[in-house]
C-alpha cells in the first residue's frame, strides 16, 4: 500500500511541475540611470523599454509565443532581447525562428536583438551558423562579441553582446572594442557569472538567464552549485548588484531536460531604463515588481 501511494504522490508531483510550466509570470523592473563620467547628466534620458526573454529552449517550452504578442501588443516597446539556450537539437531550428519571429510582430522601435548561450553550442557549427543567418533573415541582430550603437529618442545607446561565458567563448576586450565613451551601455549575455569578471568594463545595465531559477528549487537548487560562483552567493533569479552595478537574471521561458518546473515559473521580463526624473518620488535605484501575485511558497510547489 505504501509504494501505491508513493507512486501516486510522485505522478501527482510531475503533473503540478508540469502544469507550473505554463504558469508564465510577467516581471517589471525600472533602472534608473546613474551619472558617470559617460552620462554626466542622466536625469532626463527618456524611458527605454526592454522585452526579455532567456532560455527559450525549443525542445521544452510550454509558452507559446502568441501568448507573448498577446500580453505585450498595447504597449509600445522599443527593443526585444533575447539572451541565449534558443534550442540544442538542430531539426528545431525552424521552430526556433517561427517562434522568434511571431514575437517580433511586437516591432520594436530599435529591433531585436540576441545572443547564443551554452545549449545554442551543442548545435555543430555549420548548424550554428545557419540558426544565426536565419535570424538575421528575419531581421534580428545576432551579437557575438560586439556591439552596435543606435538613437533612443537623439541619445547614444550603445548594445554590448557578450558572447557564453561557461563554454569560453566570452571575449570582453573584444565586445567592448570602440564602444563610444558617451551614452547608456546595456550588455546582453547568457551566463551571468561574466558579471565578477566585468570590473574594468563600464555599463549600465546587464541582462542575462542560464539558471532557470534553479527549475527545479526544491528543497533548494544544490545543483546549481556547480554552474558558476554566483549561485553560492544565492544570484540564480532577479535583480542584483556587482561592483555597483545592476544586472537582471532571467528564469526563462523554457525548461530543459525534463519539462518541468518545482518553485519557479516560466518568466518574461519588461525592463525600462530611464532617468530618475521619470521615477516617482526621487526612485534612484532599481526596483523590481511582478503583475502576478508570488506563490505561495509551498514545499511542493
Amino acid at each position: 500500500m505504501i509504494w501505491l501511494f508513493l507512486a501516486v504522490a510522485i505522478a501527482l508531483l510531475f503533473i503540478r511541475a508540469y502544469r507550473n510550466t505554463f504558469d508564465v509570470h510577467t516581471n517589471y523592473v525600472s533602472v534608473p540611470l546613474q551619472p558617470s563620467r559617460r552620462l554626466p547628466d542622466p536625469a532626463d534620458w527618456e524611458p527605454l523599454s526592454i522585452l526579455h526573454l532567456s532560455d527559450l529552449h525549443m525542445e521544452n517550452i510550454s509558452v507559446e509565443a502568441s501568448r507573448v504578442v498577446e500580453d505585450f501588443s498595447d504597449r509600445q516597446l522599443d527593443l526585444i532581447a533575447i539572451t541565449g539556450d534558443l534550442l540544442d537539437r538542430q531539426k528545431n531550428i525552424p521552430k526556433a525562428i517561427h517562434y522568434v519571429k511571431t514575437v517580433m510582430t511586437l516591432q520594436p522601435a530599435l529591433g531585436t536583438y540576441v545572443v547564443f548561450g551554452n545549449h545554442d553550442y551543442v548545435l555543430p557549427a555549420s548548424k550554428l551558423a545557419l540558426l544565426k543567418t536565419e535570424l538575421e533573415r528575419i531581421g534580428c541582430k545576432v551579437l557575438i562579441n560586439q556591439h552596435v550603437t543606435v538613437s533612443h529618442r537623439g541619445n547614444p545607446l550603445h548594445i554590448i553582446g557578450v558572447d557564453n561565458f561557461s563554454t569560453g567563448h566570452c571575449k570582453l576586450g573584444k565586445s567592448f572594442e570602440h564602444v563610444p565613451m558617451t551614452g547608456a551601455r546595456l550588455v546582453l549575455t547568457h551566463d551571468p557569472n561574466v558579471v565578477l569578471h566585468m570590473k574594468d568594463y563600464s555599463y549600465d545595465y546587464l541582462l542575462s538567464g542560464h539558471f532557470h531559477g534553479g527549475q527545479i528549487h526544491w528543497p533548494r537548487p544544490f545543483h546549481l552549485a556547480k554552474m558558476g560562483k554566483l549561485p553560492k552567493l544565492n544570484m540564480v533569479v532577479g535583480l542584483h548588484h556587482v561592483d555597483g552595478r545592476p544586472f537582471y537574471i532571467s528564469e526563462g521561458l523554457g525548461q530543459t531536460g525534463l519539462n518541468i518546473r518545482l518553485r519557479s515559473r516560466p518568466e518574461i521580463t519588461l525592463h525600462t531604463m530611464a532617468g530618475s526624473a521619470y521615477f516617482p518620488h526621487g526612485q534612484n535605484a532599481p526596483f523590481a515588481t511582478s503583475m502576478q501575485e508570488a506563490s505561495a511558497t509551498l514545499a511542493l510547489d
